[in-house]
């Protein structure tokens, strides 16, 4: 069974980015994946910035990603490119670490003014990581989903069809891959 892990971002699991990653864990689970989040935001904070590359943190971080058929990559958009956090925690993979996964980055931003930064800051460090099977990334407006008081998410149906989209030609790739 194929394995995905879901690296978030965000710099907390409060926001509308957690709302897609909840979808995306949901609609692959369903097909039957094996899917494992990854909150950045879990790692201890000394050792993201002190490139502790050997606490137990990151290595149990890195492993996840290693052991994973594809790697979905999700972060809000800040200062017209992905978070802080997010590239803090890519700094600390190893310089191959997304090589022979299929990637999948996703991004959520408040103007339709960032819908290139996937294209122009989130993709040329996923390539420097390896990445060379990516699928093409979903830029949602976070004004398509509606967090509840109880914590539920609400996405727009045109939001969903496009993650839909996203999501199966990424159960697509990973059944071409497990043929060969």
């Amino acid at each position: 069974m194929a394995k995905i892990v879901i690296i978030s971002g965000g710099p907390s699991k409060t926001t509308r980015l957690k709302g897609i990653i909840d979808y995306a864990n949901n609609f692959l689970s369903e097909k039957g994946l094996t899917v494992e989040e990854l909150h950045v935001i879990d790692i201890p904070a000394e050792d993201l910035i002190l490139a502790k590359y050997n606490s137990e943190a990151i290595v149990a971080a890195n492993a996840k990603v290693e052991d994973a058929d594809a790697v979905i990559v999700a972060s809000q958009v800040y200062k017209a490119s992905f978070t802080g956090i997010l590239k803090t925690y890519l700094d600390l993979l190893p310089q191959k670490g997304l090589e022979n996964k299929i990637v999948l980055p996703l991004m959520l931003g408040g103007t339709i003014s960032h819908l290139l930064a996937i294209d122009y800051s989130l993709k040329p460090v996923l390539s420097s990581l390896g990445a060379q099977n990516m699928i093409k990334g979903v830029f949602t407006l976070d004004t398509c989903i509606e967090r509840g008081e109880d914590g539920s998410t609400t996405i727009e149906q045109e939001a969903k069809d496009r993650l839909e989209k996203a999501f199966i030609d990424l159960t697509t790739e990973l059944k071409k891959q497990s043929v060969s």
